[in-house]
């Protein structure tokens, strides 16, 4: 039986992201997100940011691409991967991220960028007028 490795991050580019290919060609886009929370001490909350990093695969991290910029916030589904390796007689290991989905979510803090903020839907614009207001069942 397989165990479940699935993580799910909502949080904002740290850098632009960086497209490479493989020997073969196949896209890889690399970028790292800065995810805010809050932890306790003693008894306030203080705020506090992680950062992780992500590799995306294929032709939907080649076409998301130019849309990944600094401060663009998106939420990725993902799958850990820990890296093992010995350099000059010492272990390292490091955690990444493999994305498995991205989404795009509104646009930069700053509002610049190829994506800008969405426009606000007012209830007027929600209602198209094609239910009768007293339904009743």
């Amino acid at each position: 039986m397989r165990d479940i490795n699935t993580c799910i991050f909502i949080g904002r580019l740290t850098r632009d992201a960086e497209l490479k290919y493989t020997s073969g060609g196949a896209a890889i886009v690399s970028f790292a997100l800065a995810v805010n929370g809050s932890e306790k001490q003693g008894e306030k909350w203080v705020d506090r940011a992680s950062f992780f990093d992500f590799a995306y695969f294929g032709k939907a991290a080649e076409a998301v691409h130019p849309y990944l910029t600094k401060g663009q916030q998106v939420s990725v589904v993902s799958s850990a991967i820990q890296d093992r390796w010995e350099k000059d007689g010492e272990k390292h290991q490091r955690v990444k991220f493999n994305v498995q989905n991205l989404q795009l979510l509104g646009g930069k803090r700053q509002g610049e960028g190829p994506l800008a903020e969405p426009e606000p839907v007012t209830r007027e614009a929600e209602h198209d007028g094609g239910f009768a207001d007293d339904i009743s069942f």
